[in-house]
């Protein structure tokens, strides 16, 4: 285009007054495209290129004076003007949409985490009661063979249990669940007392612990309580422990013999408990010992969470 204004400048078709606005206009809109849509180092080259390549053939063609100083002129300012503010406004949209991806990417990954919460509420609140029922079921049914009248009472606890975990499941469902450690440390020796494992309880500072770390540590105490009846099929024992460290962390440990197979890494158990753990900066460890024996600690720093 700027080629065959120069031509026809040339060939006396039109004045340089002509070709003056003709080349400014067409300097100015040309300059925003490529700068678009080049790369940066391309178009920082390329676009004044153009543009002394254009000036240099209007002043072959025959534009002088003020006409081609006008040219010149205006195109040192606009040219880069226009190409600065082509790429800025291209450069805001990409932007926008960046943000709005991200928006999506948030909420994606927000359901995907209300969704692995619930699951691993669920999985926590059904667990031990769902281990509880089938113990009581099966110590009602050996009972009612032999003709025992103590088989209504575990019926009885098998109702409350269900009646409980409904309970539990809308309060899941609501997501203002939380676990109490008293109250799993009291379950705890109910159920496993009732399954014929001895249980022994210490729980030293639990009632000066936080609320939340007390919440952590309940869920601790109830995911073990229901490994122990899944995987300890032999266990005869186990000794709960909650402690306070020097250092400021409030320490969980639980240990019972008659370890079977290991309980699952995956699902929503143990890993679960990590996670509800890493939220306090706390760990969660296991460890199988000779003799079947199974380890688990959980720790959280106490000072920090309070």
């Amino acid at each position: 285009m700027a080629g065959l204004g120069c031509a026809l400048l040339a060939d006396g078709r039109i004045a340089g007054n002509d070709l003056e606005s003709y080349l400014l206009w067409l300097l100015m809109f040309y300059a925003g495209p490529p700068a678009l849509a080049l790369a940066p180092r391309t178009s920082v080259v390329l676009v004044p290129a153009v543009a002394v390549v254009t000036i240099a053939g209007a002043a072959v063609a025959g534009l002088s004076g003020r006409p081609l100083v006008l040219v010149a002129g205006a195109s040192l300012l606009l040219v880069p003007f226009m190409a600065m503010t082509l790429r800025a406004s291209g450069g805001g949209v990409h932007l926008i949409e960046r943000l709005v991806a991200a928006r999506e990417t948030q909420a994606r990954l927000a359901v995907a985490e209300e969704r692995l919460r619930f699951g691993r509420d669920l999985h926590d609140v059904l667990g031990r009661n769902l281990a509880v029922v089938a113990l009581k079921s099966e110590l009602a049914a050996q009972l009612a063979r032999r003709g025992r009248e103590e088989a209504v009472e575990q019926m009885e606890e098998v109702q409350r249990v269900a009646r409980e975990s409904q309970r539990e499941i809308r309060a899941v469902v609501r997501g203002y669940r939380t676990a109490d450690l008293h109250t799993e440390l009291a379950g705890a020796r109910s159920v496993l007392e009732a399954a014929g494992i001895d249980c022994r309880i210490e729980d030293g500072p639990a009632a000066r612990l936080p609320t939340e770390v007390r919440s952590a540590l309940g869920w601790v105490v109830r995911e073990g309580t229901t490994n122990v009846l899944r995987h300890a099929s032999g266990a005869s024992q186990c000794e709960l422990s909650v402690r306070a460290t020097a250092a400021g962390s409030a320490v969980l440990v639980m240990e019972n013999d008659g370890a079977g197979a290991e309980p699952a890494a995956g699902g929503a158990g143990l890993p679960g408990l990590r996670e509800r753990l890493a939220e306090l900066d706390g760990a969660l460890s296991t460890e199988r010992r000779p003799g079947g024996v199974f380890h688990l600690t959980a720790s959280i720093p106490w000072e920090a969470s309070a």
